[in-house]
């Protein structure tokens, strides 16, 4: 095998690349290295994640490590590999998560250098300190290089929120913000229905994990919004309100995005998205479910795992989003308000769909 260069990282394309790939590329290349991705995730690659692990092991964790054997059947040997302990004081990360290292280290018996900072805010490791500690394993000390790629990596990820929040969808963001651009607010498309997407961004914008969730509810004529739409301060806030507190460290994309959207009354219903099994989820989904009840709002729980098939996933979502047309009817006939028919929402939608590339223009 022909291993890489000593200055490219792997990153796995899973678990915090979908929360922190903006700062990592800005980071990474202050600090002059050059980033090798894993594929894009697929059954395969699912499968080979699989065969490492224990059957109960849950779906991101399988897709995880599939990811890293993929880089190492491109060669790489130096493999980005965070412990992301707690986001906040006492706000902490699922074990799988906190011990990935861990587990990484003990069911793959391959040589590889593997890079393994420890976010833990709980224990006063802060940001900064993962920083500088991967850096260190990098055998990088110089304090002005490391703070250079430090603001390096924020000026990215910031434009990278900044474009999320105004409704860039997240591959979108991406791109640009590693490359240097910003997009302005796309053109608001009115839709008949809109859902908030209650999901940890693994899960949601895995194109193969989510089975394409938010295209499959787009073509329906489903206007969706995720926890990227929604800033931290709100998400808080928003928790706060409902009478609820910040435990898990993703918890600002689920509880937060929800609980935001839920008192805002901008959606028709909420859709919660988890891996089978995942317990910090059930708790989550589970408190929503809760709230959304007491506010009479229709909230679908769908679970995913390597087995879940297409058909029955597209058939619960049609399901629902067929209730939520019905329920929005019968209110605006109470209400005197006309609601189109579903060939002519297909018909806007469609005309939608056509136009979709003409409602972004840069600044």
């Amino acid at each position: 095998m022909k291993f890489c260069t000593e200055k490219i990282i792997g990153i796995p394309r899973a678990i915090s690349y979908y929360n922190n790939y903006p700062f990592y590329y800005g980071f990474f290349k202050g600090l002059g290295y050059e980033i090798l991705l894993s594929d894009k995730t697929t059954s395969k690659l699912i499968n080979t994640g699989s065969q490492y692990v224990v059957s109960d092991t849950c779906l991101p964790i399988k897709v995880f490590v599939g990811h890293v054997v993929n880089l190492l059947e491109k060669g790489c040997d130096t493999i980005f590999v965070p412990s992301l302990q707690s986001t906040a004081y006492k706000v902490n990360n699922c074990t799988k998560i906190r011990g990935l290292p861990e587990i990484i280290r003990n069911i793959i018996n391959q040589p590889f250098r593997m890079i393994e900072p420890t976010l833990d805010k709980t224990n006063n490791l802060t940001f900064k300190d993962f920083c500088f500690e991967t850096a260190h394993q990098l055998n990088i000390f110089e304090e002005e290089k490391i703070n250079l790629a430090i603001k390096s990596g924020w000026e990215i990820y910031n434009n990278f929120q900044k474009m999320t929040l105004i409704g860039i969808p997240f591959h979108e963001a991406v791109k640009n913000a590693i490359e240097g651009k910003m997009l302005s607010k796309p053109i608001e498309i009115v839709k008949p229905l809109s859902v908030i997407i209650m999901a940890h961004g693994y899960n949601l914008f895995d194109e193969r994990i989510s089975l394409n969730l938010i295209k499959k509810l787009e073509k329906m004529g489903v206007k969706t919004y995720t926890g990227l739409n929604v800033s931290k301060e709100d998400a808080i806030k928003s928790i706060e309100k409902i009478g609820e507190i910040q435990y898990w460290a993703n918890e600002l994309d689920l509880t937060g995005a929800a609980a935001h959207y839920m008192l805002s009354n901008k959606v028709d219903g909420i859709v919660a998205l988890s891996a089978f099994g995942c317990g910090p989820d059930s708790l989550m989904v589970d408190e929503i479910q809760y709230h959304a009840s007491e506010r009479n709002l229709p909230m679908i729980h769908l679970t995913i795992d390597e087995h879940t098939g297409e058909a029955g996933f597209v058939t619960r979502i049609e399901a629902f989003v067929d209730m939520l047309i019905r329920r929005k009817r019968k209110i605006a006939k109470e209400n005197n308000i006309k609601i189109l028919s579903s060939t002519k929402r297909k018909k806007i939608v469609n005309a939608e769909q056509k136009a979709e590339d003409k409602t972004l223009s840069l600044i």
